[in-house]
């Protein structure tokens, strides 16, 4: 008989939108024993305000108090994510800066929690919250239930992240020339235009034609986000 881990991969080809991955994630939940679920995802672009998505069954009164006091900016769990992969358990001292925070989720059944990030190749990062109402997470039931946690992050963000490559607009498959690459390679060194046309031995209308052609090929505004972007997604390498 097939665990619930293999049932779920089994029906990774039958998803077809983050809403029919979020119903497999609940069931998955549920499984582990966890009533709730939330799934947040921010993409690295643009930098300045960087795309989210968040999903999640929490409890309706819940998530409108939450977008209306935008709690999202103090959220300690949140906040997390940006900083490491590791796990985190909730508890007092995790909300000692938010108490009101903590008192007000757990007034709403959101009691006992666990969170993982996710950090991908391109940048964008996703964190999966299990929750529930009571029974607080014993060490033995860490210590059983963890690795499949752990291994729900991953299935969650893998599946969930290649929704929104283009609604985000993390677009993966450029493709530069050699010579492209090269003239990147030096902008990203601070390098000019003309002192790149005197290391490359071409002329600087050469060098400036490149650069423009990258430009048009990740579709941004000027060569500091092209070589930002180029350098992000491995392409200097």
């Amino acid at each position: 008989m097939k665990n619930w881990q293999e049932n779920l991969l089994s029906t990774t080809g039958s998803l077809y939108s983050e809403h029919d991955v979020f119903d497999k994630i609940k069931d998955a939940a549920n499984i582990l024993g966890f009533e709730y679920c939330s799934y947040r995802l921010r993409a690295l672009l643009p930098f300045s305000n960087p795309k989210t998505f968040a999903i999640s069954n929490y409890p309706v009164a819940w998530q409108q108090h939450y977008a209306d006091a935008e709690n999202m900016l103090i959220d300690p769990t949140v906040l997390h994510r940006l900083r490491t992969q590791n796990t985190l358990l909730w508890n007092d001292n995790v909300f000692a800066q938010t108490q009101t925070l903590w008192d007000e989720a757990r007034s709403h059944c959101l009691c006992v929690g666990w969170a993982q990030s996710n950090l991908d190749e391109y940048g964008a990062v996703g964190i999966l919250s299990l929750s529930r109402s009571n029974e607080l997470l014993s060490d033995a039931e860490l210590a059983s239930r963890e690795p499949e946690m752990r291994w729900l992050v991953n299935f969650t963000h893998l599946n969930m992240s290649r929704f929104f490559t283009d609604k985000f607009r993390l677009h993966t498959d450029y493709h530069l020339t050699t010579r492209e690459v090269e003239i990147m390679k030096w902008t990203a060194d601070g390098k000019t235009s003309g002192e790149i046309s005197d290391i490359l031995s071409v002329s600087v209308n050469t060098v400036n034609f490149h650069i423009k052609n990258v430009i048009s090929k990740m579709q941004v505004a000027n060569k500091t986000a092209a070589v930002v972007q180029a350098a992000m997604f491995g392409l200097l390498n």
